[in-house]
């Protein structure tokens, strides 16, 4: 299978021919498996207080009232310590010692993997995504890509090769995050847009635009991949990128 390296101006340069991992069968399910496996390890496990609930003095009237048995504060009629009075203990807490961890087959891994580089190449996936594009799967830019200094430089080499489109439909999806993630370090949602892979060092002239992702193939995971679980990102591929990616096969 070829693929066309184009130039920074959107045109033709050469062929090159691609991996056979971008042949790799398609594996929706075991992409789903791996992106919550690496995403369960960035869990913070998180528990209630141990005493929460049952720190107060309160101690049954027993037999012969007409009441339940329920512990009940000192001069007082109220219910304390059980689950369903007020300010009692939760009755099914939170512990940190349960395991969030989601582990995945080291073969089920590779195999996720290189089933969601294959999806990068379907034109049908990829639009079924949402992702907005002009030409044809999959985009590989010449090596001088790489060395782009100027994020207006990259804006050009991306429009040039009828992908900037997409990066465009994101800019407009930063919202603020509804509930109680706003005050854990999550307070916007970003619409994902393409992922830049590059041979050596991540491109940093392209790290402000929005919903852009820029890794080098040698960091390239899943769930760069499959955000969200959803397989098939349209992704920009560098010339040096395929050439590693063949050769750690």
């Amino acid at each position: 299978m070829k693929a066309q390296v184009l130039s920074l101006s959107g045109s033709v340069d050469h062929e090159i021919e691609l991996p056979s991992v971008f042949a790799s069968e398609y594996r929706p399910d075991l992409i789903k498996k791996a992106v919550i496996s690496i995403q369960s390890h960035r869990y913070q496990p998180h528990g209630a207080y141990v005493y929460a609930g049952i720190t107060k003095s309160a101690v049954g009237w027993g037999s012969g009232r007409g009441a339940s048995h329920v512990p009940r504060l000192k001069n007082s009629s109220r219910a304390a310590k059980v689950p369903q009075a007020k300010g009692g203990r939760e009755a099914h807490p939170p512990v940190v010692q349960k395991i969030l961890t989601r582990d995945i087959n080291r073969k089920e891994r590779r195999k996720a993997l290189s089933s969601a580089i294959a999806a990068t190449i379907s034109d049908e996936l990829v639009k079924s995504r949402g992702h907005v594009f002009e030409g044809s799967l999959p985009f590989v830019l010449t090596n001088e890509f790489e060395s782009l200094g100027k994020t207006r430089d990259v804006i050009a080499a991306l429009r040039a090769i009828g992908v900037y489109d997409d990066v465009l439909k994101a800019e407009g999806s930063r919202k603020v995050r509804a509930g109680r993630g706003k005050m854990r370090g999550r307070r916007y949602k970003q619409r994902k847009s393409l992922l830049i892979v590059t041979g050596n060092e991540p491109l940093r002239a392209a790290r402000n635009l929005s919903g852009v992702d820029v890794c080098p193939v040698d960091s390239l995971n899943v769930e760069l991949l499959a955000p969200g679980t959803q397989s098939a990102r349209l992704t920009v591929w560098t010339e040096d990128a395929i050439v590693r990616l063949g050769g750690e096969q």
